[in-house]
């Protein structure tokens, strides 16, 4: 079948569906066989999520597998219904929702109260959609607290693997070896000459993160950080009966009023780095808009927020997660939207390399023979993204800012939300906002930031930008 070709300058063609833009592959999007290929391994990352869950929730397994699946499964929510996006975790809140969990004994206490908190982030999410508010409310914070808030979740990516007991702990030489080779693959402008002379190494670029990832496969073995992987044949095993059983409402029941009511402090909290991913899905979308004029891609938070907050009331009743469902998974949203900047032939609409990538993780879900070769390098696999991710937050986050003050408020703002968390983060940035711009606060100011020459401490003026 042959997919629906796009005027010059338009959108993909699609279903209308009220707020949603249905797309379906083959149909109205080409298959791209490149990020099909990629999502076929970096479902490692997507696996990573199984050591979460038996950390923390005590889950076995088969039945953390089988969360994993289901949220994977949802993933494809996100381009069929036309939001321009890989999704993923809400990574940078991970270690607020495990503080906030183990506050509650492991067994059904810790599950009910992780119900309550991923049900009302999700109802919250959907509400802000639904009123049109969630992209109003983009529009209405400052872009200082923009731009710390981007910033503080990329330094916090990178810090939760060098913090001590991180993954860097247990995979240095492996982790210090793969992160280089990414780096240089993905945002290398030496690679970059290296692929317009040679068409080899174009097809390796395109191939993202996927190259480190098998590089990791026998790099952590030859430095005795993890062991050679043995394949299996088949067909993974989800144990979905088990997880209903004893992690659900379904089995444990309904949360009480009370666990909602404790919830609430960290679920706005959580919002706030959500709406940190928002932003950064608008600028890292911006940025591609102006390389490929071909194809016109709707990036709307408001849709954005309708379908994440459905993953999230769905997932708390079928499958709860610490990991949570986000809008974005930053580090394969910026290998994608390199590989689209490179034209029409590299990638023919954005939809298509979205959507074959997620097509490509939910098929190595359900592969045993990749799920058996990953397995070893799991905590290596997340740490690769979560790199990739901060590396990607913090170039965006500076980007964000209008002016020095701006950047000096976003760098305040980004270190009290690693300290301290999201929630006192957004509070310190308000008030040096009102402190430095006084009325205009929301508006801020503009001027050439990385143009912008010193003040001459002799005139006491600032001189004209060049």
């Amino acid at each position: 079948m042959i997919w629906k070709k796009r005027q010059h300058g338009a959108e993909t063609p699609y279903i209308p569906a009220g707020p949603f833009k249905i797309r379906l592959p083959f149909v109205h999007y080409r298959f791209e066989w490149p990020d099909y290929v990629q999502g076929l391994l970096m479902c490692a990352v997507d696996l990573g999520g199984i050591t979460l869950l038996a950390d923390h929730l005590g889950m076995p397994f088969e039945v953390a597998m089988a969360v994993i699946v289901l949220n994977g499964f949802l993933y494809l929510l996100h381009h069929l219904l036309g939001d321009p996006v890989i999704p993923g975790w809400i990574t940078p809140a991970i270690p607020l929702i495990i503080l906030f969990v183990e506050q509650f004994p492991e067994g059904p206490e810790r599950m009910h109260a992780l119900i309550a908190f991923q049900l009302s982030l999700g109802l919250l999410s959907v509400i802000l959609g639904v009123t049109g508010l969630a992209k109003k409310v983009v529009n209405f914070v400052p872009n200082a607290i923009k731009s710390g808030i981007i910033l503080g979740a990329g330094i916090g990516a990178i810090t939760s693997i060098f913090e001590k007991g991180g993954k860097f702990d247990l995979f240095p030489y492996t982790i210090a070896i793969c992160i280089g080779f990414c780096f240089y693959l993905v945002f290398s402008k030496h690679f970059e000459g290296l692929k317009k002379k040679n068409k080899a190494w174009a097809l390796l670029g395109n191939l993202g993160i996927l190259p480190s990832i098998l590089l990791a496969v026998f790099v952590a073995p030859l430095f005795g950080e993890a062991k050679w992987p043995v394949i299996e044949w088949g067909f993974s095993k989800p144990d979905f009966a088990a997880l209903w059983a004893n992690y659900t409402v379904f089995g444990i029941g309904f949360p009480s009023l009370s666990n909602f009511l404790t919830a609430l402090p960290a679920v706005f909290a959580t919002y706030l780095v959500v709406f940190g991913d928002v932003l950064k899905t608008k600028a890292l979308l911006s940025e591609s808009d102006a390389v490929r004029t071909d194809e016109l891609v709707d990036y709307n938070a408001d849709r954005a927020h309708m379908i994440f907050g459905g993953r999230n009331m769905l997932m708390s009743i079928i499958g709860p997660d610490v990991t949570m469902c986000g809008p974005l998974w930053a580090a394969m949203q910026v290998v994608v939207v390199e590989r689209f900047k490179k034209g029409k032939k590299a990638m023919n609409s954005f939809f298509g390399g979205a959507g074959s990538f997620r097509w490509g993780t939910n098929t190595g879900l359900l592969l045993l023979p990749i799920v058996s070769l990953v397995q070893p390098i799991l905590g290596v696999a997340v740490a690769l993204t979560l790199l990739v991710q901060g590396y990607v937050s913090v170039r965006i986050g500076v980007m964000q800012s209008r002016s020095q003050r701006d950047l000096g408020i976003a760098g305040v703002v980004g270190a009290v939300l690693v300290i301290k968390g999201a929630a006192m983060a957004f509070g310190a940035g308000i008030l040096l906002c009102i402190l430095l711009y006084g009325k205009d606060m929301l508006r801020g100011e503009d001027e050439k930031l990385f143009n912008q020459p010193e003040q001459n401490p002799q005139k006491g003026k600032v001189g004209k930008a060049s």
